[in-house]
C-alpha cells in the first residue's frame, strides 16, 4: 500500500523567526498525523534551520529546485550535492512557476530530474496544464508530454525512486481547486501511462495533488484511489492548517 505523503512548498516566504515558529508548530502536532509522511521545502537560506529542527522527527525536507550541473559558474544556483550536504531527501523539479517564470521547458526539467537522482535525491516531478489547455481538452496530452520528456531521458525505471505531483496551473494560488473527480481522472491517466511501460512501478509510485489544497478539502481528495497525498502551497505556511491537511490523509 502506498504511504501517503503531504509536502509543503513554502516558495519564497519566511524569515528566521517565522520558519522556526512554523516548524515548532508542525512538530507539536506530529502525534496527530499517524503514518502520513510529511516533507517541507523551505527557501534555501533556511535549510540549515529546518534541518536542525526536523532532525530525528520523521519530517523530511528538500530543495525547491536545483541546477542540473554538479558545479561551476552558475551564480545563484545550487546543485544536488549541495542539497545533500543538508540531508535533503527530496527536491522539486518542474514546478509550474519554474516552467512559466524561469523558462524551464520539459527538456530542462528532465535534466534536473536526472541530476537529482545522480546526486542521491528523490525528485518530485511536477506536471500540469494551464486553464486554456484544460478548456481545449488537452490536459492528458500536455501532462503526457511532460512525462515523456523524463521517460525519454531517464527511462521508466527512474520512477522507482521518484514522486509525481499533478498541479493544474489554473488551481495554484487561485482558490480554485480541481474537483476530486477531475484530479482522480488525471492521476489515473498518469498511472495508466506508466503501467503500459511497467505495471509494478505504476502501482507503487506516489502521485500527489497540488492546487489550493486545504484542510477542508484534503480528505475528499486524498480518498481517491490514485491520489497519494498533496503538494501544498500557501496552506503549508500555517501550521494548524497544514496539520489539518496531513490528518486528511489518514
Amino acid at each position: 500500500m502506498r504511504r501517503k505523503l503531504v509536502a509543503g512548498n513554502w516558495k519564497m516566504h519566511g524569515s528566521r523567526d517565522s520558519v522556526r515558529e512554523l516548524m515548532e508548530g508542525i512538530l507539536a502536532g506530529l502525534d496527530e498525523t499517524g503514518d502520513v509522511e510529511i516533507a517541507v521545502f523551505p527557501p534555501y537560506p533556511y535549510l540549515p534551520l529546518v534541518q536542525s529542527l526536523a532532525m530525528g522527527s520523521g519530517i523530511e525536507w528538500g530543495g525547491q529546485t536545483l541546477n542540473p550541473n554538479p558545479k561551476g559558474a552558475f551564480t545563484g544556483e545550487v546543485s544536488a550535492t549541495m542539497l545533500s550536504d543538508f540531508d535533503c531527501r527530496y527536491v522539486l523539479v518542474g514546478h509550474s512557476e519554474r516552467r512559466a517564470q524561469f523558462g524551464e521547458n520539459s527538456v530542462a526539467v528532465a535534466a534536473r530530474f536526472e541530476a537529482a537522482q545522480a546526486g542521491g535525491l528523490v525528485p518530485v516531478l511536477c506536471v500540469g496544464e494551464t486553464l486554456a489547455e484544460r478548456e481545449a481538452g488537452d490536459t492528458e496530452a500536455v501532462v503526457g508530454a511532460q512525462l515523456d520528456a523524463v521517460l525519454q531521458r531517464c527511462g521508466v525505471a527512474a520512477f522507482n525512486s521518484a514522486v509525481i505531483a499533478y498541479e493544474p496551473v489554473w488551481a495554484i494560488g487561485t482558490g480554485r481547486t480541481a474537483t476530486p473527480e477531475q484530479a482522480q481522472q488525471v492521476h489515473a491517466a498518469i498511472r495508466d501511462k506508466l503501467a503500459v511501460l511497467d505495471g509494478t512501478i505504476a502501482g507503487q509510485i506516489r502521485i500527489l495533488y497540488g492546487g489550493s489544497v486545504k484542510a477542508s478539502n484534503a480528505a475528499d481528495l486524498f480518498a481517491r484511489d490514485d491520489i497519494d497525498g498533496g503538494l501544498v502551497g500557501g496552506a503549508s505556511l500555517d501550521a494548524a492548517e497544514f496539520l489539518g491537511i496531513c490528518r486528511g490523509a489518514l
